[in-house]
């Protein structure tokens, strides 16, 4: 027999800004589980910037979201049926049928999880935004302890971590954010500086920031950002560019930093990245950032908007950078 249960759906393509009106809630009928599958009643669902750009109909390395159908991405779950041995009903598990309240499918896509009180935390801190920001700082910039780094979009959930990552291991962490609370944050969490982009331009507060120059450049969010870490990047600096807020809701292209002729001189090495292609880290990094959050070294934020029909509002909230830490809803 199949139960009912709610869903997000893609009405519509955003065209710059994504409004209300490009989301859908809708009500359908969930089969049981087939054999070999696990019915699951999610607890979590995370939403993340990538989203935007699967809004759009273009190729990219994830394929575009359809309209009319439903979103999917990150969501912590309980198993509620089960016709296989290696799941059992109570079972938490991570997979990647986000924004709905129930999700089934092969057992083998959901991962059984520990017991936690902080199940979220699986997609934060200890989920995809952790590991790209371990990777990021580590495999894609080659940061050494004790270097300086410069992270945009420091209070969401992968600058955050990057930052204490950075202080951990004793370096400097700078950071930009978007309001004097946030600032304040960032420095509550061992940010030796922090500013807010909205003080004015980017450049001459990071050259205040960090008058001797930076090592490392962490990017999520581009445009202005990008071009004030070229100018400040000592020789042989590196940026591990994660991600461009700043130009998701970008209707037509704009023209990139105007300083790129500094890369050359003092030879930077600029790398984007896939946090997807890094999962063979994972082991390592579930065990040192469990360690670092065990001991305070690290510490998770989240902000929690609750209710299904509230997730659109919480994505639309993040592209407009109203989370501290990681977004999540919870169902």
């Amino acid at each position: 027999m199949s139960t009912t249960a709610r869903e997000v759906r893609l009405a519509a393509r955003p065209q710059g800004e994504p409004v209300p009106t490009d989301f859908e809630l809708a009500t359908v009928d969930v089969p049981d589980p087939a054999e070999g599958e696990v019915l699951v009643r999610n607890l979590f669902m995370s939403v993340d910037p990538y989203m935007r750009g699967r809004m759009n109909d273009v190729k990219s390395y994830v394929p575009p979201f359809q309209v009319g159908a439903p979103l999917d991405g990150g969501a912590v779950g309980e198993v509620v049926a089960s016709t296989v041995d290696s799941h059992a009903v109570g079972d938490l598990v991570l997979h990647g049928q986000g924004w709905r309240e129930l999700a089934v499918g092969p057992a083998k896509a959901f991962s059984r999880l520990s017991a936690t009180n902080h199940p979220s935390a699986h997609l934060g801190v200890l989920g995809m935004p952790g590991l790209t920001a371990w990777a990021g700082l580590f495999t894609i910039a080659g940061y050494q302890p004790g270097e300086t780094v410069f992270v945009s979009g420091a209070a969401g959930a992968v600058g955050s971590l990057v930052g204490q990552l950075v202080t951990a291991t004793g370096g400097t962490a700078i950071g930009s954010a978007g309001s004097p609370e946030k600032v304040a944050w960032l420095r509550q969490l061992g940010f030796a500086q922090a500013f807010s982009y909205k003080d004015g331009p980017v450049a001459p507060q990071l050259r205040e920031a960090a008058p001797d120059g930076i090592d490392v450049y962490f990017d999520n969010v581009g445009g202005e950002h990008l071009e004030a870490a070229i100018a400040s990047l000592k020789p042989h600096g590196r940026a591990a560019l994660c991600g461009m807020i700043s130009q998701y809701n970008n209707s037509a292209p704009k023209p990139g930093p105007a300083n790129l002729a500094l890369c050359v001189g003092k030879r930077l090495r600029l790398q984007g990245f896939i946090v997807s292609d890094h999962a063979d880290q994972r082991p390592a990094f579930e065990r040192e950032m469990a360690a670092m959050l065990a001991d305070g070294r690290v510490v998770a934020a989240e902000t929690v908007v609750d209710g299904l029909e509230n997730a659109p509002g919480a994505f639309i909230g993040l592209l407009r950078g109203e989370n501290t830490g990681k977004m999540v809803v919870r169902l």
